[in-house]
């Protein structure tokens, strides 16, 4: 009989040890391969057809979108306490920038452990990335700013409210867009809970020891402009009721001011609101904490005040509402001791930096 040689006896019984990781070896070779000539012909297929569509080759992490919570577009819900700012426009520069920038970064300056979430309306239609422009680069230098979409239709779900939005002649209502606002910030406060702030907000103090509450902007009558409640609060849920059984969109504040206030009495069967009274565990804090220039008054904003009078007006405020429906079309020299450019100077300098460059 032949014998085989020694050399080739050994590789035999060296291939024979080894067959199942040269067989695993070898699909995998050839996996890799089947892969790589797949993708070849998907993304060179000239019709189009099973492309896969890619990110673009350049990003700008900074300004892109971050995913919003889940109720209002599909992750699970924020944890309670984040800070609320709704744009309910299709704007994605909003309007009165300086201002709008301005309350957020001393929002974000005055509560740096806490998300201060910006939700565009018009960010919802398709746009994916922020505009390249000046105020949200700013914003983007605080870790804790994040700018989402706001899905209404989402946000309502689940809600009184999802019924009344579905109707499209509320959009013919003249005061349709603040009323939209009143609408969202009810619900946010219900859904997640938190602080809500309107645009219009220079923010002094850090707003979280203020829980369930609320501000008078004036004798007996409470603003939506600032709202601060744990959420699934029962004040919140009877305001999405009342919004809906008492609704009227031709009637200025009837859906904000008037629907607070009206709830607040009811919910505390009292007809007048004192200032700083608890009721029900919900507070009604009084006008200096929040509104300490009273809207007829807006035009103090403008004027000259020294430093000391400024600390003894504000001692006892935790933020500024700046009544921006009414005083949007006044001058502010930048650099005057005006009320408002010192609020600028000392709660938002990066705002207050960009507004003397661009002076």
């Amino acid at each position: 009989t032949l014998r085989m040689p020694s050399c080739l006896l050994k590789l035999t019984r060296v291939v024979l040890s080894h067959k199942l990781r040269a067989l695993f070896i070898l699909i995998f070779k050839f996996t890799s391969f089947a892969c790589i000539i797949l993708y070849w012909r998907i993304t060179e297929d000239p019709k189009g057809r099973g492309r896969v569509y890619s990110l673009p080759v350049e990003i700008h992490c900074a300004r892109s979108v971050p995913s919003p919570p889940h109720t209002i577009a599909g992750e699970p819900p924020p944890s309670p306490g984040d800070v609320y700012f709704v744009e309910t426009s299709e704007r994605i520069n909003p309007s009165y920038l300086y201002l709008f920038t301005c309350s957020v970064e001393s929002a974000a300056r005055a509560h740096p452990g806490t998300r201060v979430v910006v939700l565009m309306k018009g960010l919802a239609e398709g746009n994916v990335s922020l505009p390249n422009h000046w105020a949200f680069s700013l914003l983007s230098r605080f870790p804790n700013v994040e700018i989402r979409p706001l899905d209404l239709a989402e946000l309502f779900s689940g809600t009184p409210l999802a019924k009344w939005y579905s109707q499209p002649e509320h959009q013919k209502e003249p005061y349709f867009l603040p009323v939209l606002s009143d609408a969202c910030r009810i619900t946010i406060m219900w859904k997640f809970g938190g602080i809500y702030l309107d645009t219009d907000f220079i923010v002094l103090k850090n707003l979280k020891n203020l829980t369930n509450a609320l501000g008078l902007q004036s004798h007996d009558v409470l603003n939506g402009a600032f709202l601060s409640f744990k959420p699934k609060h029962e004040f919140m849920e009877l305001c999405m009721q009342d919004f809906v059984d008492n609704y009227n969109g031709w009637i200025w504040a009837h859906q904000g001011p008037e629907l607070l206030t009206r709830v607040f009495k009811k919910l505390c069967a009292i007809s007048n609101i004192q200032n700083g009274m608890i009721c029900k565990g919900v507070s009604a804090l009084p006008p200096e904490a929040l509104y300490p220039i009273p809207w007829e008054e807006w035009k103090k904003l403008f004027e000259t005040i020294s430093s000391s009078e400024l600390h003894n007006l504000l001692k006892n405020t935790y933020a500024v509402h700046v009544w921006n429906k009414l005083s949007h079309d006044a001058r502010l020299e930048i650099t005057s001791q005006a009320l408002l450019a010192q609020l600028y100077s000392q709660s938002c300098p990066a705002t207050f930096a960009q507004m003397k460059k661009d002076s």
